[in-house]
């Protein structure tokens, strides 16, 4: 069994003793912390906490656990039921909450399940917040209330709703050229809350017919739910066979958007920000921002725009914070997940979903012309596993020091940026790991590239 305590959130599989899995007693534990947390840092006077969850098996009772301690602490709970990633964020705020915390292990198996922790803002705690909750939790420094000041329980389930009109909502969504182009669209929401909300939202959206793939909200995952190309061979056969424009995947919580070419090609996860950025940008000149481990594309359509191009250290806070430093009009991780300050700072495969049509609409272009006018890069990764005894932080310093002569990143891990392509390379957190992704213009390259450097490292480590 696996219990996995970061500063971004508490994930571990359901079961197993207390301490090695995420069993109730650990997930009364760290929601009692969080809690605590809200309670002492919080700026508002609702002590309200939204609370919303994926469609996977264990989330009814990990949400009644959740629930019932956020009462024990005395806080009123806004309960939104299946509800993703982005709408729960939205929620918070909505609701005028001192927090939210979403159940979602994201894209991990059907055996996982998480807590996911957001401040007043709807977004996720910093590396601070996170290392604060962690320390309450490990000295169980909280206090129930006493029964005169339990907390309540409201139920609200319009927030898909009010999520999917504040997409429609918004500038540069074009709904009437959405449905004067007649399209046929395709989507796999593997059987959690994305069957729920993006079905809803295409139709909302005008789009001509919806053809629906693993979007009964069971949580029986159809497929190992992370939506990248091994694991969606049924969608890309069900576009090339029925010839729909365009199919959309999303993960279980509906933060990330992978994109399926007509024809049944794999858009590439890292062209969904791409694509919706060159929109973006096309209409709101002005600064982007991904993480170290996303394509350079995005700079190149950026540079081409007129803007400025930033990096931030991997995790979706970094990003955001680096948004807001830079004034970034748009950015996001090149795992499909696209931030539009516009809308609010968070992942949002629906934003994803209606800014990609709204290009489609406009351009006039299928997803393989729109994928074959931008820079060609691929990506390659992979990871090279060291003894305990090995010193890694010293092992990068010393590939900081082989590589000086190049453009050197330090924020997080070591990046080295070559003229043609990139390496970078980041340290597990938990095992004697180093992990390698590379970038080049071609696979044979990237792959090259990368095992170049296991080589080097191989060498140090001796």
């Amino acid at each position: 069994m696996s219990l996995i305590k970061s500063i971004s959130g508490i994930r571990g599989t359901i079961g197993g003793p207390a301490g090695e899995g995420l069993s109730p007693v650990d997930v009364v534990k760290f929601t009692a912390a969080f809690a605590a947390f809200i309670a002492k840092t919080t700026t508002k006077t609702s002590r309200r906490i939204v609370v919303g969850r994926d469609a996977r098996l264990s989330g009814s009772m990990v949400r009644d656990l959740v629930v019932g301690t956020l009462v024990g602490m005395g806080f009123d709970v806004v309960d939104i039921d299946l509800a993703s990633t982005p709408t729960t964020e939205l929620a918070v705020t909505g609701e005028d909450a001192c927090g939210g915390l979403i159940l979602t292990a994201s894209h991990n198996p059907r055996q996982w399940n998480a807590l996911k922790l957001l401040n007043e803002r709807g977004e996720f705690l910093d590396a601070a917040e996170g290392r604060e909750v962690l320390a309450l939790a490990e000295g169980c420094n909280f206090n129930f209330a006493q029964v005169d000041d339990l907390g309540k329980v409201y139920t609200n389930t319009t927030w898909n709703r009010r999520h999917i009109d504040q997409v429609l909502a918004l500038p540069l969504v074009d709904v009437d050229a959405i449905r004067r182009a007649g399209f046929t669209v395709a989507v796999d929401a593997v059987n959690s809350v994305g069957g729920v909300i993006v079905p809803e939202l295409l139709k909302a959206l005008g789009v001509k017919k919806v053809v629906e793939l693993n979007c009964t909200p069971t949580g029986q995952f159809a497929h190992t739910p992370e939506p990248i190309p091994e694991n969606l061979t049924d969608i890309s056969a069900l576009v090339a066979e029925t010839g729909v424009d365009v199919g959309f995947v999303v993960d279980p919580d509906v933060d990330r958007l992978a994109i399926i070419s007509d024809g049944g090609d794999f858009f590439g996860e890292e062209y969904t920000l791409v694509s919706v950025a060159d929109y973006v940008l096309t209409h709101t000149p002005g600064n982007t921002v991904s993480n170290l481990s996303s394509s350079r594309a995005l700079r190149d359509v950026t540079t081409a725009h007129g803007g400025s191009y930033s990096a931030a250290a991997v995790g979706e806070v970094n990003v955001t914070t680096k948004m807001k430093e830079t004034g970034a009009v748009i950015g996001g991780e090149g795992n499909g997940g696209v931030i539009y300050p516009e809308l609010h700072y968070g992942r949002d495969a629906l934003v994803g979903i209606a800014l990609f049509l709204t290009l489609m609409a406009k351009s006039g272009k299928k997803p393989s012309e729109l994928r074959a006018g931008y820079p060609p890069y691929e990506i390659f990764k992979t990871k090279i596993q060291l003894t305990p005894e090995i010193n890694v932080d010293a092992i990068l310093d010393a590939v900081k020091a082989k590589f000086a002569s190049e453009k050197i990143t330090d924020i997080d891990g070591v990046k080295i940026d070559f003229e043609q392509s990139w390496v970078h390379l980041r340290k597990s957190n938990t095992e004697p790991i180093i992990r390698i992704y590379s970038e080049a213009h071609t696979m044979a390259e990237a792959e090259k590239l990368a095992n170049d450097i296991k080589e080097v490292i191989d060498n140090l480590a001796k």
